[in-house]
């Protein structure tokens, strides 16, 4: 008798897995609630720096003077006021007494690439090691640099696209006239301008 039971409670079971089975098909599951999407990241500052490379040797005071003057001198030629509160963040310019000329990634990248290359290839492979090498980082820094321009470039876009165009038009031109009317006023002093 002892060995019915377990004959029974092995079909019994065996059926009532297979009922929990077919009706756990008809209970409906509940909806999935949506996750929102998280929060776009706050979109970093603009590139909008004027780099002023001094050709005659300006001292360090002569070349705050020369930003200050010409600063005053484009406003006032062009009526627009970089500082001003309602400026938006891409036409708001400032001009940096030095900093990286373009291609800067470049040159860069392949000398740390060669440095790198001749020491990894050891003395034997210096020369081949120092031109793959080079060739390589200067590959990486110029991929590096396109990328900095990429995300400036669309980060514009976006500010754009979320103002009124005809707003953004004159408001644009304006900065437009007053970088190029702060850059002759620096060459004009002595300064390469980029």
């Amino acid at each position: 008798m002892t060995i019915r039971n377990k004959t029974v409670s092995r079909a019994g079971l065996g059926a009532a897995a297979l009922a929990a089975a077919l009706l756990a098909g008809c209970v409906d599951a509940p909806p999935e609630r949506p996750y929102p999407p998280p929060p776009p990241p706050p979109p970093e500052r603009p590139v909008t720096d004027i780099y002023a490379y001094p050709q005659n040797n300006q001292s360090a005071d002569q070349q705050e003077r020369d930003r200050y003057e010409c600063n005053l001198w484009a406003g006032k030629q062009t009526g627009f006021d970089p500082s001003a509160p309602n400026v938006p963040p891409h036409d708001r310019y400032r001009v940096v007494a030095a900093g990286p000329a373009p291609g800067s990634g470049t040159a860069v990248g392949a000398i740390t690439g060669a440095i790198l290359g001749a020491v990894v290839a050891g003395p034997r492979d210096a020369g081949a090691g120092l031109i793959l090498g080079g060739v390589a980082g200067g590959l990486v820094g110029t991929a590096a640099e396109q990328q900095q321009r990429a995300a400036a470039q669309q980060q514009a876009d976006a500010i754009n696209g979320s103002r009124d165009a005809q707003a953004v038009a004159a408001m644009d031109a304006r900065a437009s006239n007053y970088r190029r009317a702060l850059s002759a006023c620096l060459e004009g002093r002595g300064y390469t301008v980029r």
